[in-house]
């Protein structure tokens, strides 16, 4: 069967376009489909594999750096056994301070792409960036070359690029004057050098830019990166979020606000979300990336396929600068909005991975929130709080939540929400306290909320291709 349209120049009728264009799409969907059963994929027909592959985006890779662990298998293995990542700080002397305490990443290693001279110029939280993202595309069995990088793309989010790096910077102006400030202070300290950086190292010549939506943007960074992929911008998407700034001036901003637990004396307990003694968040630094392609090009290579993205929902609270709407409005029509772009209903809900903060407006909105989207369901359904195990990484947050909810999946295991103590009435749901259980998660959520009120929610579910 010849598939060539008619000469260049002939008048191409709307019929016969239509019969050409449906001749590719069939002779396409042949050969995928031999691709997907040599694989062991089970789709019946090339018609099955082709609504499948439309506008469907898989995941293929993960890396995460975290307080508990270098790596994604490490951190799933402390986050399972309910271990804390949080103690004193060791990063400055933080005497003075109301709280004292934070989840800090110990012995970070360099990842490979990166030389230690190299190094010396970057910041913290763009290694973060290029150690996740080493371990993701490892995981993935993917290589970035000249023939594929156009088609790459790279979305990293973060909630305030390098805070540490500004801070040092800023008191050299003052104590040595303007032109002896570092000359790597920008490529440092702006908020896109972690998508930089990843481009750079990888030759990616794709889709690349940065969501900056403070503690949102880890979560609307991937389901952004997936939007690009829905719309053919990438094939791939590097995807997640970073941040590193534990400082003095990220503790004295947060004192100020008094957001903070102050339990100096217990950090292990301190964080403690939806616990009725919660006290306030416990800063932190960490990151994770996914590697996201559509469900085509992952067959096509014979990809390592771990689950599915199926739904992202955002909206705005458009009530209070640094307060959820008590309510949690803006969380429910996120839940609501994710839920109906994955085509799925409230019921379908297996697993909530939680903004959960520790905070005592937050966990309450977001226990509102979740009832008011989900309904009856929302008591059947368990639902755990990342941030107990590891504080709260601000613009890495969402994204580590997110590699939560697709472990979830992957492994019919649920982390716990550790120091869950006491109930509160007003967070009145399944929260998993302090011990992993084992269940059956087909779908999983993720959601990650914001200063300014930016409110993101991710939908993954099992792959069953």
């Amino acid at each position: 069967m010849s598939l060539q349209p008619a000469a260049s120049g002939d008048f191409l009728s709307q019929a016969d376009y239509l019969r050409y264009a449906r001749q590719v799409i069939r002779a396409e969907g042949e050969a995928l489909l031999d691709l997907a059963q040599r694989a062991d994929h089970s789709f019946s027909s090339a018609a099955e594999l082709l609504a499948r592959c439309q506008g469907t985006v898989v995941v293929t890779g993960m890396g995460a750096v975290t307080p508990v662990g270098q790596g994604v298998e490490a951190t799933w293995r402390e986050f399972l056994a309910g271990t804390s990542g949080i103690g004193p700080i060791t990063q400055f002397d933080p005497e003075g301070y109301p709280s004292r305490i934070a989840g800090e990443v110990k012995d970070f290693r360099l990842p490979s792409c990166v030389e230690p001279k190299e190094a010396k110029r970057m910041s913290r939280f763009e290694l973060f960036a290029l150690a996740a993202t080493e371990e993701a595309l490892a995981q993935a069995s993917f290589t970035i070359n000249d023939s594929n990088s156009d088609r790459v793309g790279v979305l990293i989010g973060t909630g305030v690029g390098s805070l540490t790096d500004c801070q040092q910077e800023m008191s050299t102006l003052f104590s040595r004057g303007g032109m002896r400030i570092s000359p790597y202070f920008l490529p440092r300290f702006l908020a896109n050098m972690g998508s930089a950086h990843v481009a750079l190292v990888y030759g990616i010549r794709g889709y690349s830019t940065t969501i900056c939506t403070a503690c949102a943007s880890g979560g609307q960074a991937i389901g952004e990166a997936s939007e690009a992929i829905r719309r053919g911008i990438a094939d791939v998407m590097i995807a997640g979020g970073v941040d590193a700034s534990i400082c003095s001036m990220g503790l004295a901003s947060f004192s100020v606000l008094r957001a903070l637990s102050q339990r100096n004396d217990d950090p292990k307990r301190a964080s403690r979300p939806f616990d009725a003694d919660r006290d306030g968040l416990v800063p932190s630094e960490a990151g994770a990336v996914l590697i996201l392609e559509s469900l085509e090009h992952a067959l096509q290579r014979g990809a390592p396929i771990v689950a599915e993205l199926v739904g992202y929902g955002s909206s705005t609270d458009a009530y209070h600068v640094v307060a959820p709407h008590p309510e949690g409005r803006g969380a429910a029509l996120a839940i609501r909005r994710a839920l109906s772009d994955a085509g799925l209903e409230a019921s379908d809900v297996d697993y909530i991975n939680a903004h959960a903060t520790s905070t005592v407006l937050g966990d309450t909105s977001e226990t509102m929130g979740i009832k008011q989207a989900l309904g009856d369901h929302a008591y059947r359904v368990p639902i755990s709080a990342t941030k107990s195990l590891i504080g709260h990484a601000m613009g890495g947050a969402g994204s580590v939540g997110a590699l939560a909810s697709v472990l979830a999946i992957r492994d019919g295991k649920i982390h716990p929400t550790i120091n869950y103590e006491r109930q509160d009435p007003t967070c009145d749901l399944d929260y998993v306290p302090n011990v992993a259980r084992v269940a059956d998660v087909r779908v999983a959520l993720s959601n990650a909320f914001a200063f300014g009120g930016h409110n993101s929610v991710l939908v993954f579910r099992r792959y069953e291709g």
